[in-house]
């Protein structure tokens, strides 16, 4: 056993060192007379104990204690302090200094300095096994366990600390919130797996091209943060995000896979945007959120109007959910005109939102609807409601009338639909010929097998599927022949009260020789004014629809109108 003597008076060192001589006890024993000699020997040698004297020269024992703490290489290290002063409360101060044992020189003896020794060395040995489960579990809070970078836990705190150091200065400090864009689409094609690498490889990508002075951190999922400080001006945080972009340039190649990805950032600024932490990550947030809206891969600074938009989009988004949970929408019907007798041959369903006394329109709550998947249900509302009308309304007509019903693309991949649709049609004994389904080509655009699997399966049952808006500039004319088709709605941007009328009427020749030749049924929306009206009849358009017959009317202003 090592033993090191740190002890000014020789008389009192001969006598510890007598002490240690037993024949069944073992020691190398070196010994010093001071602080700066002890210091000076402890970093080129270990030692198992020192036994180290209070009242020392220059610097006492304490100075000496308070210089080892932190100091890793006296981590198998016990420390026994010795004094000729009896008093408890200098007992009680070296121990708090991080001693393991104090004795006073009065009772040193073999037997005492032995059992000492022991009882220092596991004393010592139990507080650093408690020391580094401390710091395993500390590690464990404090750190992110797939990347090694800092948790969300430890982030939150810093940031804290960092606006609470910046208050006193006139700096700045930058909140860069990032997101991973389509990480869920690596999740579900290629596994957890290759995710969790794709993660790791994203933070190495990023660290490249850090200073090491920013903290970097982990929140969640495919979320991370950096906070950057000491900023004299903002624009020095748009240097961080562009070099962040440029490096998602090359795909990541992980086993046999390239994967290309791409980050959203958001950027917010203390004190410019905020004073407190939570304040200036929500910022963030916000700004994030535009910046995927405004195509992603791309960086945003908060804007103070892009929170009252956040604010009310999200005050839309939490009245819509209670509007859902009520059913507190209503429909309106659209007249739909034969050709040529101007006679009402079916109607469009419309929804409609009453907010609180407020009309709200579906160009604003649906893309609301369908992001949260609220759609799914309000969707199935419709239905049923449209349906049930439909029942209502044909219990009384010699000839029947159909119905046209809206779908969004979010819907054609509800596993349910078709099994609500069916069941809509057997409750209210409405045949299925009479219900036309209503897709934009925008939802035919996003091509997937369920989409398409739905489309067919609805036209089985024996609904018509209409394509709306056609001629808006995202059309295909593949569509008109790889999809059930039997309906094509000509969009009111060809029409003659909206575009130039020679250039529309020779469009429209086209597009109805076309459409007819592939045995569709035509059909013309937004007839607004005359000169609308006489191109369709002239053109032999099937359908007529738009304000120059009528606006949506509620059930019982059509049935006053059109079918009493």
């Amino acid at each position: 056993m090592n033993i090191l003597i740190v002890d000014d008076d020789q008389v009192d060192r001969e006598s510890i060192k007598r002490s240690l001589k037993r024949p069944d006890y073992s020691s190398q024993v070196q010994e010093v007379e001071s602080v700066d000699a002890a210091l000076a020997i402890i970093k080129h040698q270990h030692f198992d104990v020192i036994l180290l004297d209070y009242n020392l020269p220059q610097r006492n024992g304490i100075e000496l204690l308070l210089e080892l703490q932190g100091d890793s290489t006296i981590d198998n290290t016990a420390i026994i302090m010795m004094s000729s002063n009896e008093e408890d409360e200098l007992a009680l101060e070296c121990i708090r200094a991080g001693a393991q044992d104090f004795l006073t020189k009065t009772e040193i003896s073999a037997f005492r300095l032995t059992r000492a020794i022991i009882n220092a060395r596991t004393r010592s040995e139990m507080e650093q096994q408690l020391f580094k489960s401390y710091t395993k579990t500390k590690e464990l809070a404090e750190k992110d366990s797939l990347t090694g970078l800092a948790n969300r836990y430890f982030f939150d705190e810093s940031l804290k600390l960092d606006i609470a150091n910046n208050i006193r200065t006139n700096e700045l400090i930058a909140l860069l919130l990032i997101d991973l864009d389509h990480f869920k689409f690596v999740n579900d094609n290629y596994g957890h797996d290759i995710g969790d690498q794709l993660l790791i490889n994203v933070v190495n990508r990023i660290q490249s091209c850090l200073r090491g002075s920013e903290l970097f951190s982990r929140l969640g999922g495919d979320e991370f943060a950096i906070t950057i400080t000491n900023l004299q001006s903002a624009s020095d945080a748009s240097h961080v995000a562009k070099r962040i972009i440029a490096i998602f340039d090359e795909p990541f190649e992980i086993g046999d896979l390239s994967i290309k990805s791409s980050v959203s950032i958001g950027i917010s600024v203390h004190p410019k945007d905020a004073t407190g932490a939570k304040e200036l990550f929500k910022y963030a947030d916000i700004a994030m959120y535009r910046a995927k809206k405004l195509g992603r891969g791309q960086f945003c600074f908060f804007e103070s109007s892009l929170q009252q938009q956040f604010f009310s989009e999200y005050q839309l988004e939490t009245d819509l959910r209670i509007a859902t949970e009520n059913n507190d929408f209503s429909l309106n019907y659209q007249p739909v005109l034969d050709g040529i007798t101007k006679n009402l041959v079916g109607v469009e369903a419309l929804i409609r939102w009453n907010n609180d006394g407020t009309m709200v329109g579906p160009d604003t709550f649906i893309p609301i609807a369908e992001k949260t998947l609220l759609i799914l249900d309000i969707g199935k509302w419709v239905i049923t409601e449209a349906i049930s009308q439909l029942a209502e309304w044909n219990k009384h007509l010699s000839t029947p009338i159909s119905m046209a019903i809206n779908l969004s693309a979010v819907q054609l991949k509800d596993l349910s639909l078709l099994e609500h649709i069916n069941t809509c049609l057997s409750n209210y004994r409405v045949d299925a010929n009479l219900i036309t389904f209503e897709l934009t080509e925008t939802a035919l655009l996003i091509d997937s097998e369920q989409s398409t699997h739905t489309i067919e399966k609805i036209s089985e049952v024996g609904c018509k599927i209409a394509l709306d808006d056609f001629g808006t500039g995202f059309s295909s004319l593949s569509h008109l022949i790889q999809y059930p088709l039997n309906i094509i709605k000509i969009d009111k941007s060809l029409m003659p009260s909206v575009s130039d009328e020679k250039k529309v009427k020779h469009i429209l020749i086209g597009l109805v020789s076309m459409v007819k030749s592939l045995g569709h049924e035509l059909v013309a929306e937004g007839i607004e004014q005359e000169s609308d009206l006489e191109l369709c009849t002239s053109l032999a358009i099937d359908k007529l629809q738009g304000y120059y017959f009528d606006k949506p009317l509620t059930a019982n202003q059509l049935k006053d109108k059109y079918l009493s």
